[in-house]
């Protein structure tokens, strides 16, 4: 008999023994092999939580007892025992189920999450609540060890301490992040070893010398201390205790008995937080996940006894593209450095620290330590590129702004997954990057439209010797269109890819080969539509706007991010402000978040679609015309 499909709700998971709970992980981990080989999705970090998170809703009481998982890519398991099995398996597809926590979904699912070290903070927020309204119910952030190298943290953790507020954090510890971990705080989880018998074993110690006449309070006091000694310098658990943390452990997280049993020790703790450090397998149960967990993190489809990706061969990545760039341009300038937060191989950086380790940093899951960095180092006399998505370039705003534009210092960060990235979708697209960066004073920011340009803006900002961002799709794009000039890419100065008559379409990004396709539906259609290659956004070229406007053309504008404070805005500013026409219809996100799902489909839902361009500018062109010209009927009404 299969137990998975009678898993109603975590009630169901309490009726089970040890026997039929390590039954239940077998189950578990298969569906979870068998659904992420078509559908794509984060595997060996979900395939090392499975244990645990039976564990967990044995122990507590989900929705009553509150759960935030940190980042989100482990709650596979979460979503099986929720009540969510027939909906696993549409996992990341369109409309289909989130591959991160969901509000949407269930009221399992406490937050929308997918940005990494944001759980303690979240926890301790639902933790203050439930004080302030008299709740008693226990409220449990789950955290990875790799996430634990993000400042946000132990700005939570010292906070709670201080507070003595009730919280249960349990430190997942697989000693991987995305990419391997790095870094002090990595060695120093390699050495905690402790016991959650320990504090019981104080206990008992200190309650039998109290009862000895005369001497027993203080030899209890002198024992406490000599054990405290001991376990700081055996253990190495003193870090969380400093923040205020009881601290548990390490447990076994692949054992369900042990951690159920670590788990009601810890809900008996009421005075003060507590952290359970667990540790567990990343790729559990699966070989090929076990022994490659980086390559299994995120995966597409795959044939589950190769591990082989399934169907045509996958496309290039921008990432892979802009690293062999640098390595290229990093043999030609001994000042060049690669930066990356831990996600060498995801920004395609790998080759860079093969070929230049002295030259390459991975400061782990801290976007902000690694733009600082950045800005130590350029004002130390060297170049340095930070590779990162676009999504988590937004946690090092406030640094990107002060320390490096503000200085005026000439760090360039490499904005890996701009724009919509499918799969993962509204917690990892790209789309806000566009108005951040055209915000920041001193900035390049460029967005170029195939990797022949990467290389070329990658190497004008080189000589810039400003602060600049160039920011790229997931995938590669390669070259298909060139200046009809001849002009070659500067900073500044935009190419006209197509020419045309009738209206010019200005795109920039991966949106230019949309344009350019548009251009080509239209032109079957007799219009003649040019189209321009904006990759540089800041600056702008006003005298490409002063000739477009001499020339009677009306505009349309075309990006792949968000419409406020983009592009398109943004070039309507200029032309307000230079005395241009501005554009008559802007293309791009609206005000809104968007899904997940393949990219044609999100593409299409937003209308950034070659036909559906096409079909957009056809219709601005008929009002245009419809407004130019007289209505015959409303003129004889008026005569009459």
């Amino acid at each position: 008999m299969t137990i998975l499909p009678t898993i109603t709700g975590p009630a169901d998971v309490k009726k089970l023994t040890l026997e039929e709970c390590d039954q239940l992980a077998r189950e578990v981990r298969q569906c979870i092999i068998d659904t992420v080989s078509h559908q794509g999705g984060h595997l060996a970090s979900n395939l090392g939580i499975v244990d645990l998170t039976i564990a967990l809703h044995r122990s507590f009481d989900s929705p009553r007892d509150q759960m935030v998982f940190d980042v989100g890519h482990q709650v596979y398991t979460h979503k099986l025992l929720t009540g969510r099995l027939d909906m696993f398996k549409t996992l990341r597809s369109y409309h289909g189920m989130s591959g991160f926590p969901c509000q949407a979904e269930s009221e399992h699912d406490l937050f929308d999450t997918g940005h990494s070290s944001t759980s303690i903070s979240m926890a301790l927020g639902l933790a203050r609540a439930r004080d302030l309204k008299g709740g008693d119910y226990h409220v449990v952030a789950i955290v990875g060890d790799g996430a634990l190298t993000g400042g946000e943290c132990y700005e939570a953790m010292n906070d709670a301490g201080q507070g003595h507020t009730r919280l249960i954090v349990i430190l997942n510890d697989n000693e991987m992040s995305i990419s391997k971990n790095v870094g002090a705080l990595s060695k120093y989880f390699k050495n905690l070893r402790a016991s959650a018998s320990w504090y019981g074993g104080k206990k008992r110690i200190k309650a039998r010398m109290q009862k000895i006449p005369l001497i027993g309070r203080p030899l209890a006091k002198v024992s406490e201390n000599i054990m405290n000694m001991v376990k700081s310098v055996t253990t190495g658990g003193e870090l969380f205790e400093a923040l205020g943390f009881r601290y548990l452990g390490p447990f076994d997280g692949n054992n369900i008995e042990e951690m159920s049993r670590v788990f009601e020790e810890a809900k008996a703790i009421t005075d003060m937080p507590v952290l359970i450090h667990i540790v567990t397998i990343k790729g559990n149960g699966y070989d090929l996940a076990e022994t490659q967990p980086e390559r299994f993190h995120g995966i597409a489809p795959f044939r589950v006894e190769t591990g082989l990706k399934r169907g045509l061969k996958p496309s290039k990545s921008a990432a892979n593209c802009a690293g062999a760039i640098l390595v290229r341009m990093a043999s030609e300038d001994e000042h060049i450095l690669a930066v990356t937060a831990a996600m060498s191989t995801g920004t395609g950086l790998s080759e860079f620290a093969k070929y230049f380790p002295d030259r390459f940093f991975d400061v782990g899951i801290a976007e902000q330590h690694a733009v600082s960095l950045c800005a130590g180092m350029a004002r130390g006399g060297f170049k340095p590129f930070f590779a990162v998505y676009a999504t988590f370039f937004q946690r090092a705003y406030d640094q990107m702004i002060h320390d490096v534009c503000l200085q005026n210092l000439p760090v360039c960060i490499l904005a890996d997954h701009a724009g919509l990235v499918g799969d993962d979708g509204k917690t990892h697209h790209g789309v806000f990057i566009t108005p951040m960066c055209l915000a920041m004073p001193n900035l390049i920011y460029l967005q170029p439209r195939d990797s022949e340009e990467l290389e070329q803006t990658m190497r004008a900002v080189l000589h810039a010797n400003r602060p600049s961002v160039i920011a790229y799709p997931k995938e590669q794009i390669e070259p298909y269109a060139s200046d009809i000039h001849g002009r070659s890419f500067e900073i500044g100065h935009w190419q006209m890819l197509r020419d045309g008559g009738h209206i010019a379409i200005l795109a920039t990004g991966r949106m230019t080969k949309h344009a350019v396709e548009a251009s080509d539906i239209l032109r079957d259609e007799g219009i003649e539509a040019a189209v321009i290659d904006c990759c540089s956004l800041k600056p702008m070229d006003i005298e490409m706007l002063r000739e477009l406007d001499a020339r009677k053309l009306p505009m349309v504008t075309v990006e792949e991010g968000q419409l406020q404070g983009g592009m398109g805005s943004e070039i309507a500013r200029l032309c307000a402000e230079q005395g241009i026409q501005i554009p008559r219809l802007m293309m791009g996100i609206g005000d809104h978040f968007v899904t997940h799902g393949a990219m044609p489909l999100i593409l299409a839902e937003c209308g950034l679609m070659p036909d559906q361009i096409a079909t957009r500018i056809r219709t601005c062109l008929a009002d245009t015309d419809a407004g130019a010209k007289p209505d015959p009927e409303q003129v004889r009404k008026q005569t009459a």
